[in-house]
């Protein structure tokens, strides 16, 4: 092999397969390379694996105020791609890594595009052993890192199939959330009542949300036992009203008077039952009722789906009949407007995408589809039946030869009734890792309807969407 001349050796067989260059095929001059562009997604999984959370690699405000202006990749995600190109294309499989000497030259940012390329400089047969030249470039031709790095080479030729990696599901959290808060904040804050808020989650959710900027929290209970629980928790009320009443009853009721009496722009429910705070704002006489029935939008990020899935009623109407379902999917299509999506697709979800005399779910959502179709549901495109599967998935939908602009896509899933709405909502959540927000639409004003469960990161979420709603409802108006 010493009368060859040097080779560049790259990939010539099946993507299915990894080929490997035994030790007496390579010779000093030989070299491979492999280009990889970079994203964030590659810089979060590095993080994920190595826990390393430095903020230059992970916050983005943090890196946007540091030397190099934004997010750069961890140097040894960069220093990895060494190891992919000398252990699966050059020697290939059966080359054990020995040692690596690593300088770092430049930083690498998102969307940069990297060539490594490791070249042979000495071959020590007794000993298999290879040295080799190793340097990472970026699409400018800059070299960001170089050095070496000492591999045994295989002795024999290997043909291995490629394993079939599993897929890595990166969730980010805090991404449709910043998005949320950032849309809120376009805002002026509103004047929320927050309800009974003696416990430390719905607490903490009123003083964060109004220390964001996104409410002026006006804390409605016995004040005794909001002072002595903030104080336990060291939250700072200073600036917040406090009204005092005697327990969750009276401050249910008070909540609601300062609503009718212009006080308030908004009720967030404390430590309180929902029935408790709902048997108040739907009293025929003294409450905040509308022409339109009441009912509660689930707004949900669910990692494995590419948008807010909100559904609907899963927390207020038990058994809706149909009358109420028309004002449920006309208080979900308001809610979507008001987050920015100019023409929902709503799915009425039933247990088929048939429409039979044999379920009422689906005859109700058939109906409900024509209404749309005539104008009586205005504002976005609705359709059913159609089943949980081929609502939220395209390939579902196509299988079963669905044709609809709604199905595999919606934005708004109309539920049968409240304990079908409330185990899938909570389902997605416990399981299917999802965040959710909600809120009472229908009434004279927006109302979060929190959960005792629920964290003050979901409060806060759901006191944004109850700024997006007035704001819609007073650019409305005016």
């Amino acid at each position: 092999m010493s009368t060859l001349l040097p080779t560049h050796w790259s990939d010539t067989g099946s993507d299915d397969f990894l080929d490997n260059h035994p030790f007496d095929e390579i010779q000093v001059g030989d070299s491979a390379s492999l280009v990889r562009a970079v994203t964030n997604r590659d810089i979060q999984l590095f993080a994920a694996v190595s826990g390393d959370v430095n903020p230059a690699h992970v916050d983005a405000l943090y890196a946007k105020s540091s030397r190099f202006h934004g997010i750069i990749a961890h140097g040894m995600l960069g220093a990895s791609l060494i190891s992919t190109l000398l252990g699966t294309r050059f020697p290939g499989p059966g080359t054990i890594y020995l040692g690596q000497t690593l300088k770092f030259h430049a930083p690498v940012h998102i969307g940069d595009t990297l060539t490594i390329t490791v070249t042979v400089k000495t071959r020590d047969a007794a000993h298999h052993r290879l040295l080799l030249d190793a340097r990472c470039s970026n699409q400018d031709g800059v070299d960001v890192i170089t050095g070496e790095a000492e591999v045994m080479a295989p002795t024999e030729k290997l043909r291995i199939r490629r394993t079939d990696l599993p897929e890595a599901l990166l969730a980010d959290k805090n991404l449709r959330y910043d998005q949320l808060l950032a849309a809120a904040s376009a805002y002026k804050p509103i004047r929320m009542g927050v309800v009974h808020p003696c416990s430390t989650e719905a607490l903490t959710g009123a003083v964060d949300a109004a220390r964001l900027g996104l409410i002026e929290a006006v804390l409605i209970g016995p004040v005794a036992k909001i002072r002595s629980l903030a104080e336990a928790h060291q939250l700072d009320l200073s600036g917040l009203e406090v009204v005092d009443v005697p327990h969750s009853h009276a401050a249910a009721a008070k909540a609601v008077a300062m609503v009718r009496a212009g006080e308030l722009a908004a009720l967030m429910k404390g430590s309180l039952h929902s029935d408790e705070l709902l048997s108040q704002v739907v009293n025929a006489q003294t409450g905040l009722r509308t022409g339109r029935r009441m009912s509660h939008v689930f707004v949900l990020d669910v990692p494995r789906y590419p948008k807010p899935l909100l559904i609907t009623d899963a927390a207020i109407n038990v058994s809706p009949d149909f009358d109420a379902k028309v004002d449920i999917v006309q208080n979900a299509i308001d809610l979507a407007h008001a987050l920015g999506v100019p023409c929902p697709k709503v799915a009425v979800l039933s247990a088929v995408e048939t429409v039979t005399a044999k379920l009422r779910s689906a005859m109700d959502a058939a109906a409900l589809s024509k209404m749309a179709d005539r104008g009586q549901i205005t504002g976005g495109l609705v359709d059913g039946p159609l089943a949980f599967d081929n609502a939220v998935s395209m390939a579902a939908a196509q299988t079963k030869g669905i044709r609809s602009e709604v199905a595999g896509d919606a934005d708004i899933l109309v539920v049968p009734d409240l304990e079908s709405g409330n185990m899938l909502a909570k389902q997605l959540e416990y399981l299917g890792d999802a965040q959710a927000a909600g809120i009472v639409m229908g009434a004279s004003v927006p109302i979060v309807l929190t959960s005792r469960a629920d964290s003050a990161h979901s409060r806060i979420a759901s006191c944004a969407i109850a700024v997006l709603c007035a704001a819609d409802r007073s650019k409305a108006s005016s």
